[in-house]
């Protein structure tokens, strides 16, 4: 009698059944039921366009976050430095009050003068516009090319002299003074942000890393003292370079008799918080000023900045910004246009060190990670 064998009473194997695929499933509901994947798919855009929308409605407040997290960052090695003797949070309140005492003081000093100025531009303007048309170059311009100018001045002349333009100009000026007081109300929040920021800042960054899982946190948190770090030695560098350019701006442009010296230093320190643009755009609009007194003065403005600029360029930025993270020239100039057209001046100044962050990331995480392969990868026979 034949045995029978193990493969006989062996139960046939069955086929492991395949795994769900998605792409059939949704082939297969668009089969069944197109007009629900089309609302599915309406609905999904419809809440992409509801979060775009909330996002630019939010991106002045944004702006404001941004700048505020920067603020903290740049102040946090001056508030680790006072740490030394003091507990944190007089520390922190040590510069926070400097900051408003120079804040405080910045607007104490141009208001006044601003207001004074603007005054006299409007009672001594068409005084002005006369002594202008009496000069000597501008009879000489108006003999050369006719009555241009001279038309020019009577029109400027009529227009202030009419009270039905008045109410435009007082539009305007309202206008303005709108968006002085929006742009205190910006920096006021600021501020505020900011002292929340420097105070709970290692509060902050410990539920950052608690977002990554354990046996990352270590290498998280490294990287994100690295990047703190480097952008706050960032922001000193640069606030250092702009303090020396708005003092050395407010001491020439006193001795060249520039209208609103104070003012124009204020702008020249606004504008070398960004690098490369930002001074070169500030000069510029400091020497176009300097014109409405004389030619002469708006020439030794622009020689001044010609040769401050390159002082800064070759011995003041190297020195000074010799251990923060080198932002290549092209990337400045981006990062400052895309950050200026998203987020104004404010933007702007929250552009470069957002770069220097990045720059930051890739040579501490994509590099390495593309340094360590140094073989191809290994496919699998299917």
């Amino acid at each position: 009698m034949r045995r029978k064998s193990n493969n006989e009473h062996a139960e046939p194997v069955k086929p492991a059944p395949s795994p769900s695929r998605p792409s059939a499933a949704v082939a297969s509901l668009a089969r069944a039921n197109p007009f629900m994947l089309g609302l599915l798919g309406a609905l999904g855009v419809l809440v992409a366009l509801v979060i775009g929308g909330i996002i630019d409605q939010l991106a002045t407040v944004l702006v404001y976050i941004g700048v505020a997290i920067f603020l903290a960052l740049g102040l946090d090695p001056i508030v680790r430095f006072i740490e030394r003797k003091l507990p944190r949070p007089a520390a922190v309140a040590i510069v926070v009050t400097g900051v408003v005492l120079a804040f405080a003081g910045i607007i104490l000093a141009i208001v006044p003068i601003l207001v004074q100025q603007v005054t006299n531009l409007i009672e001594d303007g068409p005084q002005m516009v006369k002594d202008i048309q009496a000069s000597g170059w501008f009879k000489d311009l108006n003999n050369q090319f006719g009555s241009t100018f001279d038309d020019a001045a009577n029109g400027i002349l009529s227009f202030l002299k009419d009270p039905g333009n008045l109410a435009d100009i007082g539009g305007g000026v309202f206008a303005v003074g709108a968006g002085i007081a929006g742009g205190f109300t910006g920096v006021t929040i600021v501020l505020i942000l900011t002292l929340y920021f420097m105070a709970s800042l290692h509060g902050i960054k410990r539920t950052a890393a608690r977002f990554v899982p354990a046996y990352q946190r270590d290498t998280f948190s490294e990287l994100l003292e690295d990047v703190s770090g480097a952008v706050g030695r960032y922001v000193i560098g640069q606030a250092s370079l702009a303090l020396i350019n708005g003092v050395l701006s407010l001491i020439v442009l006193s001795i060249i008799g520039a209208p609103v010296p104070a003012l124009l230093a204020l702008i020249a320190f606004i504008g070398s918080m960004i690098p490369l643009v930002g001074t070169l755009s500030a000069s510029i609009i400091n020497s176009l000023i300097c014109l409405f007194v004389s030619p002469v003065t708006a020439l030794i403005a622009i020689i001044y900045y010609l040769v401050y600029m390159q002082i800064e360029a070759y011995v003041l930025s190297p020195r000074i910004m010799s251990k923060a993270v080198a932002v290549p020239g092209a990337l400045v100039v981006i990062a400052a246009v895309a950050g200026g057209a998203l987020g104004g001046i404010l933007g702007a100044l929250v552009a470069i060190p957002v770069a220097a962050s990045i720059i930051i990331i890739v040579q501490k995480v994509l590099f390495p990670a593309q340094d360590r392969k140094t073989a191809p990868p290994v496919l699998s026979a299917p």
